[in-house]
């Protein structure tokens, strides 16, 4: 998932995972994991606006309790805030979300010889 939050591919953590702001690769240009398999396109902008309204409703509650400006000042401050931090979170938190379904295996991210473990009966 780390990798993934980097923006890296997440079997070698080198090669881009996306092609664009949202687009990710069809596989790794490094290490050649196919990466076209993934269902990461509802759960980050649900995940990015809990994360980002945990944080934006707090300093929000604070400055109404500290400075009780008027509502367009709040409007004028929080509203560009908001969408500049789900913008900036949204492609680390797309990143983390194909590197868990690629960590669990999930939705065609097979094992492949490299990935797997080796054990005694080896």
């Amino acid at each position: 998932m780390l990798k993934g939050a980097k923006l890296k591919c997440p079997k070698c953590g080198e090669g881009a995972l996306f092609s664009s702001y949202l687009k990710v690769d069809d596989s790794c240009a490094t290490c050649g994991q196919e990466l076209h398999h993934h269902r990461a396109d509802d759960a980050p902008p649900y995940f990015t606006i809990f994360i980002s309204g945990h944080i934006i409703i707090p300093l929000m509650i604070l400055m109404e309790r500290l400075w009780a400006p008027a509502l367009w000042i709040h409007m004028a401050i929080w509203l560009p805030v908001t969408v500049i931090m789900c913008l900036a979170m949204l492609p680390p938190v797309k990143g983390s979300l194909v590197g868990l379904q690629w960590a669990f295996r999930m939705h065609g991210f097979e094992a492949d010889e490299s990935d797997r473990v080796r054990t005694a009966a080896d």
